[in-house]
């Protein structure tokens, strides 16, 4: 079967990560190997930059200049957050046709796996050849059939070593310490902050997922169980935990009615969640030392915080979604299986299956207490984030006291 000749366009959308790049330049790099593949296209700001045909002709970058990318954290090709609809990736077909696009590539999330879908319908009903294939990333880590997410191993690995350093600086100076991590609907990277924890008094005390309800009778119950145990208390806090009716918690504690260009209730960019919950803490259980962070962008791209499997992992699926283009002849999205401990292989999913929809936290991996993870979590999530490095607490006797 002749192989398909033309160009490819390769672009990033959403949310940066600290391996995305490692993606990027696996499909660049790969392509360029292809004499079908005319020349490789990169989109600046993601599908907006096709639609303005906006492209830097990556074919004539050096390998050299690649490789220093790849190791760099953030979307080389800048990214976009627009949404489209049918008559967006109508827009988007037209370019790549006009330039005669044979291969797209497009690196993101379960939208960006939609955008991929609706822009594959659209080349079959021109009976235009156009092979699609979606590249994963995530920090939320919530794409479906995937075992995990490109992306998700880095931040999760931030996450974990902040709340190791946060929880050696609470024990210094005692009191209560709530962190609002990223994650609307899913809490695996709010869960990483398991990690942090190395002896039985260590922090996170009380960890809090979206994937169950929140209610604030219980945390300040579990605060003050912690607080009177240890005299202190460290939190984990994902920024989308709502209530039993769904309600976002930040809305309901904060009468918070700003939305985000989605229609959402606005979650990232702020700290009133993690104010709001703080002035609980004090208002109800009259603690005076609380404090709290959000640590917003922090974890997306945080120079030299990489999972050393997160990366290669973003490499290979970036090369896999050029190989099954060029070698296969079909489009998808590229998926992580599991093999061993630890191992996986590289498979292509149908778009439809991971468009649009998110999965969320196995409830295996959230203890029945709802305010921690289960060694299961540990078990699927530890070889993603990689080892902790080492740091240790004064191990010596006390000296008896004379004037006591």
């Amino acid at each position: 079967m002749a192989k398909l000749v033309g160009k490819a366009v390769i672009a990033q959308g959403g949310g940066p990560t600290a391996v995305i790049n490692q993606s990027l330049v696996g499909a660049v790099l790969q392509a360029r190997k292809y004499a079908c593949i005319d020349n490789i296209y990169g989109a600046l700001h993601g599908v907006s930059g096709i639609v303005n045909e906006d492209f830097v002709d990556l074919t004539q970058a050096t390998t050299h200049n690649l490789e220093r990318v790849a190791v760099s954290p953030s979307s080389a090709m800048l990214s976009t957050r627009d949404k489209p609809d049918a008559e967006y990736c109508g827009k988007i077909f037209k370019v790549l046709k006009a330039h005669d696009v044979r291969y797209f590539y497009y690196i993101g999330g379960n939208d960006s796996a939609d955008t991929c879908r609706i822009v594959n319908e659209n080349a079959k009903k021109a009976g235009y050849e156009l092979r699609v294939v979606h590249i994963p990333k995530t920090i939320d880590n919530d794409l479906r059939v995937t075992d995990h997410c490109p992306g998700f191993g880095s931040a999760g690995r931030f996450v974990s070593l902040a709340f190791a350093g946060l929880n050696l600086d609470n024990r210094s100076l005692p009191g209560v310490y709530i962190a609002v991590i990223m994650g609307r609907n899913a809490g695996f990277l709010t869960a990483a902050s398991v990690f942090a924890k190395k002896y039985p008094d260590d922090g996170p005390h009380c960890i809090y997922l979206p994937e169950k309800p929140f209610s604030q009778d219980k945390f300040l119950s579990d605060v003050d169980k912690y607080y009177k145990k240890y005299g202190r208390c460290v939190i984990a806090a994902s920024e989308g935990i709502t209530d039993k009716d769904g309600t976002p918690i930040i809305a309901a504690l904060t009468k918070n009615s700003e939305k985000d260009a989605h229609g959402n209730v606005q979650l990232s960019g702020t700290g009133a969640l993690g104010d709001a919950l703080s002035n609980l803490v004090k208002e109800k259980l009259k603690i005076k030392r609380v404090r709290c962070d959000t640590f917003g962008y922090l974890q997306r791209s945080f120079l030299s915080v990489v999972s050393e499997i997160d990366a290669q992992e973003a490499r290979e699926v970036g090369e896999k979604a050029v190989q099954f283009s060029v070698w296969a002849d079909i489009d998808g999205s590229v998926a992580i299986r599991r093999t061993g401990d630890y191992s996986v292989e590289y498979f292509l999913t149908p778009l439809e299956t991971v468009a649009r929809d998110a999965k969320k936290m196995a409830d295996e991996f959230i203890d029945a207490e709802n305010s921690t993870v289960t060694e299961a979590f540990k078990q699927y999530a530890r070889p993603l984030i990689g080892p902790m490095p080492e740091y240790e607490r004064i191990s010596a006797p006390l000296v008896s006291k004379l004037l006591a």
